[in-house]
């Protein structure tokens, strides 16, 4: 069985198309829960990101998976977690959820599929996690603008080649960028994901680059920072 360890709980991952990984991982831990009273996650998967939320003192998350086996896992591994209260998971399209959502939310998390077209996987669920043929970016955009509070934030990991069309397309869908973080593995690579945070209200644009390792498999000093809490290899350094 695949189960990957966290800290304070841990991630079983044997159904999921798409396994625990630092990008996501850091995704998570960057996003500021101040003031967030409720959070939604969009395409939770493993349910990563609801779970550090939770860590992090969110009061109430609600995750929307749209693969059956992906949110039974889920469901597995919030019942596991310290946290299980205050999280649940709902089997079913973002689009159909949010026509029967009875609130908003004041921060909403996506790390969404990340493929598409020439990439096709022959593996049903990863092709659904890896491709946004099953919620195009103007769907999500346009649906995130409908379940967001006047002053939510709406925070989406993407790879360098989607940021581009997906942040030209947000104002026409009610959000615009505030912050972005491209996101490297070393000071000599490319970035090859771009964290982003958009909200209702136009403002200045914080844009800033976060490199992973500062050498072979260490991190960087920004990176400890985030996953400090989170990753066993740090338990020891905070005992």
């Amino acid at each position: 069985m695949s189960v990957f360890h966290f800290q304070q709980f841990s991630v079983r991952q044997q159904q999921a198309a798409m396994k625990v990984c630092t990008d996501a991982t850091l995704f998570g831990a960057m996003a500021p829960v101040a003031g967030g009273e409720r959070v939604l996650d969009i395409g939770t998967g493993t349910g990563l990101l609801s779970l550090m939320l939770a860590q992090r003192g969110i009061a109430s998350v609600t995750a929307v998976e749209l693969d059956s086996a992906a949110a039974a896992e889920a469901a597995f591994n919030f019942r596991s977690s310290p946290w299980s209260d205050r999280l649940q998971v709902l089997q079913a399209d973002i689009r159909d959820y949010a026509e029967t959502a009875v609130a908003a939310f004041d921060l909403v998390i996506c790390n969404p599929p990340f493929f598409q077209d020439h990439s096709k996987s022959p593996d049903n669920a990863r092709r659904l996690a890896r491709h946004n043929d099953s919620l195009p970016p103007a769907d999500l955009l346009t649906t995130v603008d409908g379940l967001l509070t006047p002053k939510g934030l709406f925070h989406l990991l993407l790879p360098m080649h989607a940021v581009e069309s997906v942040v030209a397309l947000a104002p026409s869908c009610g959000l615009n960028l505030r912050c972005r973080t491209n996101i490297r593995g070393y000071a000599r690579n490319k970035p090859k994901v771009a964290a982003l945070v958009f909200a209702r209200e136009e403002g200045m644009l914080l844009q800033r680059t976060l490199t992973i390792y500062r050498e072979e498999r260490i991190y960087s000093p920004d990176s400890q920072y985030y996953l400090s809490d989170l990753l066993l290899r740090f338990a020891k350094v905070n005992e």
